[in-house]
Formats: C-alpha cells, sequence, structure tokens
C-alpha cells in the first residue's frame, strides 16, 4: 500500500487525475504452463466418453496457478507495449514517452489505478487494455480496495469512511460514545494478566479488520500493532483496548490523509522507539514515519526483535528499520521519474543514538550490537542519509510507539495531515 499512496502523493503534487480500470474475470485470461485435466462436468458429459478428462489450455478460478497465470498474463501484455517493471515494486509499471513524459501504472490483481503527464498516453494505454482484455472502465479514480479517494486539482484526500461504519456495524459497535485517543495513557497490556479470556475468533477478526484501516489511518498504527501482539489467548482486558479502538474511531470515521501540492516535496523521514515498552519479555518498538514534503506515504509500528540495553540502543535499532525503508523509497521515487536529489533527511530524538550512526568505535556499551544493526552507517558515510535530531515535543513519530496525551495526538494528527 505505500506504492499506491506514494503514487497518489505524487499526483497531488504533480497536479495529476489518477483513473482506475478493472478487468473482467482476470483469472480466466491466464495461460497455463502445466498439464491440468479437469473431469467432465456433470450434466455435460460426452456420450459414450463419460470416462474421459478435459484438459484446460487456460485457468480457471479455484486453480492455485490461476493467480501466478493472470500475472505472467498481464505482465507480459505490459512488456509487450513498452512498459517496463519497477525493480523495487513488482506491482509499479513505467512508460516512458517523448521528452519527459511518461504513465505508471499500479496493479493489484484485477485492479489498475494508472496517471501520467500525457493525456495521449493515458487514452492509448485504456483503448489498448480493453482491446487486449474485457474491461470496465471506472473514470476517476474513486474506490480502491475500500479507500474511498477524491480528487480536485493539486488535491487527493484518501479514507476509509465507508470501511469504518460497516466495521463498527459488525461488531455492534456503532453506537457507542466516542473518545479522543486510540490509547489510554500509560496503557501497559502484557499476555498473561489474569483476566478472563475471550472468543480468540472474534479478537483476530477485529483486529484484522483494524489493521486493515491502519492504511488510511496512521493516527491507530500503534494501538493496533499493540494489541495484534494478543491474538493467541486474548483476554477481556486487550478486548477493552481493542474497543477503545473503535470508540476513537467511532468519532473520527470521516478521517483520512490529505494530499496537497507544495512548494518542496522532498522525502522526510521520523524515527522513534520505546525502551523496553513490552511487559512479556521488555523489548522495544520501534516506529517511523515518511513524508513527501508533509504528505504521509509510509509508517510502522512494530516490536523490535531483541532486548535493548538502553534507550540509545532501541532508537539506534529504530534509526536501522528506518534507513531500509528509506533506501527502498528513494528507489521508488526515482522509479517513478522523480529526483531525490541530495540525502534524506531522519529526524531522531536520541543524541547518542545520532552520534552512534556517525562514530564507527565500538566501546563496552555497544560492542554487542549485531552486525546488521550497524547498516545505517554505511549509509550516514556515503552521504545517503543525515540523522539530525528533533525535540521530542515535535517528533510525530512518538504517535507511532506510545500512547500521548490528548493535546500532543491532536498536534501530530495535524502535522501529518489527518483531516477530514
Amino acid at each position: 500500500m505505500e506504492t499506491i499512496r506514494t503514487v497518489l502523493a505524487l499526483a497531488a503534487q504533480l497536479e495529476l487525475p489518477v483513473y482506475q480500470l478493472d478487468v473482467k474475470s482476470a483469472f480466466l485470461n491466464g495461460e497455463l504452463e502445466e498439464e491440468v485435466y479437469v473431469e467432465q462436468p456433470r450434466g455435460y458429459e460426452k456420450k459414450g466418453e463419460e470416462d474421459k478428462v478435459y484438459r484446460l489450455r487456460k485457468a480457471l478460478y479455484g486453480l492455485k496457478q490461476s493467480p501466478r497465470a493472470w500475472n505472467s498474463r498481464i505482465d507480459r501484455y505490459f512488456q509487450q507495449n513498452g512498459f517496463q517493471r519497477s525493480p523495487s515494486e513488482a506491482s509499479l509499471y513505467i512508460k516512458k514517452g517523448e521528452g519527459k513524459d511518461y504513465l505508471m501504472v499500479c496493479l493489484y490483481v484485477d485492479d489498475l489505478i494508472y496517471t501520467g503527464t500525457n493525456q495521449h498516453m493515458i487514452e492509448e494505454l485504456k483503448n489498448t487494455m480493453m482491446k487486449e482484455f474485457e474491461m470496465t472502465d471506472l473514470g476517476l479514480m474513486k474506490y480502491f480496495l475500500g479507500i474511498q479517494v477524491k480528487q480536485s486539482p493539486g488535491e487527493i484526500f484518501i479514507s476509509q469512511e465507508k470501511y469504518t461504519e460497516d466495521m463498527l456495524k459488525r461488531f455492534h459497535m456503532a453506537t457507542c460514545k466516542p473518545i479522543s485517543t486510540p490509547m489510554a495513557l500509560n496503557e501497559k497490556l502484557q499476555r498473561n494478566d489474569g483476566a478472563e479470556k475471550v472468543d480468540g475468533k472474534l479478537y483476530r477478526s477485529l483486529v484484522g479488520s483494524l489493521i486493515y484501516l491502519t492504511h488510511t489511518r496512521p493516527d491507530i498504527c500503534h494501538s493496533v500493532s499493540l494489541i495484534s501482539r494478543f491474538m493467541n489467548e486474548p483476554s477481556k482486558l486487550h478486548f477493552a483496548a481493542a474497543k477503545r479502538i473503535l470508540r476513537y474511531l467511532q468519532g473520527t470515521k470521516k478521517l483520512g490523509l490529505m494530499y496537497k501540492k507544495e512548494a518542496e516535496s522532498k522525502l522526510t523521514g521520523y524515527t522513534d522507539s520505546d525502551w523496553a515498552g513490552s511487559l512479556d519479555d521488555r523489548k522495544s518498538t520501534s516506529g517511523y514515519i515518511f513524508c513527501l514534503g508533509s504528505k504521509p506515504i509510509s509508517w510502522s509500528s512494530k516490536k523490535q526483535k531483541i532486548v535493548a540495553l538502553s534507550s540509545a540502543e532501541a532508537e539506534y535499532t529504530a534509526a536501522t528499520d528506518v534507513a531500509c525503508e528509506a533506501v527502498w523509497l528513494k528507489r521508488l521515487i526515482s522509479d517513478l521519474q522523480q529526483n531525490e536529489n541530495g540525502p534524506t533527511i531522519i529526524h531522531c530524538d536520541n543524541m547518542s543514538a545520532i552520534a552512534m550512526t556517525k562514530n564507527p568505535v565500538f566501546h563496552a556499551r555497544s560492542k554487542h550490537i549485531e552486525l546488521r544493526h550497524h547498516f545505517i552507517r554505511d549509509l550516514v558515510n556515503e552521504g545517503l542519509i543525515v540523522m539530525e535530531f528533533i525535540n521530542t515535543d515535535d517528533q510525530p513519530a512518538d504517535i507511532m510507539t506510545k500512547a500521548v496525551t490528548r493535546e500532543k495526538f491532536e498536534k501530530f494528527k495535524k502535522v501529518l495531515q489527518i483531516a477530514n
């Protein structure tokens, strides 16, 4: 989904309309490479040859090979029509035209969104695809994978309002009392809390629905990440924390991400961690946010795989995670024909962690750190990344690692362009 958001953010910045196509019965277009046989359909057996089977020439829905066969088929179509698949994202195709003109297509199974700088290239793509496949022309992108999209010149707003309303109804929270934050301040959940266990299937269904909602709602990313750690044996306390998120959504269902054209649209990152926040294993949480200008395109809240011995080590580990994402995003933006000149600035609120990225000296407090976490040092030395200090009060990635006060939470929502 980062690729979709990046394309939409760039489209808003360049004032490009985004269009959508849908392939009808997509899997039936796939060509099988293997020998696959099926029994004759009941009632349509050939007289005198009822024991014979049919060999399939093309894929059918239900075959394990069908998704791969369809992907190979449409990939071949794009390659034959002058598109190049992005090395950074297998579902992204780029076609260069004359001068600086280009066309970009994002593919998700049988749904396509596309935009470009040349209207003739856009029309040509639509016409050739409709000749090759049975398609539905959906016009301007309005609804894609449960995400509502509103477009105007220089602005694109994405939200999941309808999805949120349906989810609240499904879990009988459509009339619940709204609340101002998704997490209680200093809320600490743990695996064996002594509380009564609840229906695991219902809990997992709720958490899965909330995870999908984080595609347009970075404000609930950390709280959803936290409750997802207890899907094996959820308790009443875990379920209460999940229902609190629903109460927050009840009052904010119209919120989404506003992408606007800006004077500058440079990639910028923010990284943060909480130290030993997990009560079960004392592991820390890494969180990051990437923005194009002020437009958030990528974010994450994830528990670290190691136990950090200090807050500096936890922040350093988180910085390595954000560095990996920065490298990929820079390549993706380059594939989208945008020049990302100069280093990517990563904002961190821990001076010790920043010093560790610049200083290759090993000492007693850092010599135990795993080799892979020093990846960021190479990027800093090569000038691809610059680590800069930011005050904790101005660090939007704070909401990716911990519960914060309502005032701070509202402040960072505005910084991240979360609006209605």
